[in-house]
């Protein structure tokens, strides 16, 4: 198995969510717009969520700290 570069994972991340950002919305109406935004809002906070945590390793396991406030 492939060494897991945390930086560049958490990097991907913060790619993801630069890449929600600028994207356009493409010509849908009504719902389908709606639904669109809503789930555009949703991956930009999911990713720049983890793109944005602390790291560490503890026993083996990698452990990502997301600060709320």
């Amino acid at each position: 198995m492939a060494q897991l570069d945390v930086e560049e994972f958490l990097e991907r991340f913060r790619a993801r969510a630069d890449a929600v950002k600028a994207r356009g919305i493409p010509p849908l109406e009504g719902e389908a717009r709606q639904l669109f935004v809503q789930q555009a809002e949703k991956d930009y906070l999911d990713y720049s969520l983890i793109g944005n945590a602390a790291w560490s390793t503890e026993d083996d396991h990698l452990v990502l700290k997301i600060e709320l406030a």
